[in-house]
């Protein structure tokens, strides 16, 4: 009888750390601690009996998306939640080592709160504790799908000084296609201004978000942008697979004003005429008269080669030039600038005579060129040509009303 006792014991034993091996499965690989031995017989026939301890049970973790798996969409969130326990640390990481955020909420369940980088491996560790409190961790890999085309993008004028109508630009190389894809761009990204302005977020067109104050900038005003990103999706297969921020500071308010039909240009500089200065401005015609309306300074390029083929006008063909000109400060993206003007200084202050920029003398160029900085205004008055949003840094052609009707969130 002792005998056959021993037996039944040793067969519950087995039976008992089989079925452990099926509690302890889960979506990753678990490292479950070991057992102690159930009593078994002394193997002469009597029977003895060690202390009785139940059989430890760790939790079973489940963990999304499934461990092996392929072409996971950058904003699926790594989930993992626990059975029959509760879910402890958990990290995920890329390659690189570059750690994916998360949370664990209040069903107990942790769910990544930042997006996935597209075409990247990641793995997963997560802790849990059983309900008798054992521990068991898992480990997970995952890819993500490669697109097609990875989305670019960047915020421009970092680290530079810039006058009161430079606006934030968050600017991408092609085309966020769709409104839905636009306001998930503008939902993540921010700008914080010391000290604080009211202003919008604003898409000038389908590449360039914008964030204007209300007014112009206050001068010495430090601006932030914080632009995370990684895993948004701009267009058919096309993700972006980088975050970025950038800061830039305001500086003193140039503000200028050019009088088409009176032939001059006023500056000031924080409400005080430093200068006016003689111009000629383009001839009037539908394609020379210079654009009416508020433009801000793009960019200080010196020398300038001004070729009319770059607008249509081939050589040999009337109304053709080609003239090497200093000074040059761009005011649109369609050709339009201030620089030195030597052959029409006789028509300065007098007439209008020029394709469409502002012609100045060489002395008024240089000190106007010295002087100036990008963002700095121009507000243009008397043309019956306007100034197009897109042909520059138009945000100013808006009201801050309509300003903030082009937000796609709007």
């Amino acid at each position: 009888m002792v005998g056959r006792t021993s037996g039944v014991r040793l067969a519950v034993a087995a039976t008992l750390v089989a079925g452990l091996g099926l509690v302890a499965g889960c979506s990753g690989s678990v490292d479950s601690p070991a057992t102690d031995n159930v009593a078994a017989g002394s193997g002469n026939g009597s029977s003895s009996s060690s202390s009785s301890s139940a059989t430890p049970v760790p939790a079973e973790l489940t963990i999304t998306p499934a461990k092996g798996a392929t072409g996971v969409l950058p904003s699926a969130p790594v989930v993992v939640s626990a059975t029959g326990g509760t879910v402890g640390e958990v990290t995920v990481t890329d390659a690189k080592g570059r750690k994916v955020e998360g949370e664990l909420g209040s069903d107990g369940t942790w769910t990544s709160t930042t997006r996935l980088a597209p075409g990247a491996a990641y793995t997963v560790k997560a802790a849990a504790t059983g309900d008798d409190g054992t521990p068991s961790t898992t480990t997970s890999t995952f890819k993500t799908l490669k697109p097609k085309v990875t989305a670019t993008y960047g915020i421009l004028y970092s680290g530079e000084t810039v006058g009161v109508g430079m606006p934030a630009s968050i600017q991408f190389d092609s085309a966020v296609t769709t409104a839905k894809m636009r306001a998930e761009v503008e939902k993540l990204v921010t700008v914080t201004t010391s000290p604080k302005q009211s202003g919008s977020w604003g898409w000038l067109d389908n590449r360039q978000l914008m964030w204007r104050p209300a007014k112009y900038w206050q001068p010495g005003t430090k601006v932030t942008v914080s632009a995370p990103l990684t895993g948004v999706q701009t267009g058919e297969d096309k993700w972006v697979a980088n975050d970025a921020s950038a800061s830039f500071t305001v500086g003193s308010a140039m503000i200028s004003t050019v009088d088409i039909k009176g032939h001059h240009m006023t500056v000031r500089r924080n409400g005080k005429v430093l200068r006016v200065i003689p111009v000629s401005t383009g001839r009037p015609g539908a394609t020379t008269e210079t654009r009416g309306g508020t433009k801000v300074i793009i960019r200080k390029e010196g020398t300038v080669t001004m070729d009319s083929t770059t607008i249509g006008i081939p050589k040999g063909k009337p109304g053709y030039y080609r003239e090497i000109t200093d000074w040059n400060l761009r005011i649109t993206w369609t050709g339009e600038y201030l620089h030195s003007a030597p052959w029409s200084v006789g028509a300065q202050g007098n007439a209008n005579v020029s394709h469409g920029c502002v012609n100045l003398s060489p002395a008024n160029a240089k000190w106007m060129f010295d002087n100036s900085k990008v963002g700095d205004v121009v507000t243009f008055t008397g043309s019956k040509r306007p100034f197009l949003p897109t042909e520059g840094i138009g945000v100013w052609q808006y009201s801050f009303a309509k300003w903030k009707a082009q937000s796609a969130l709007a």
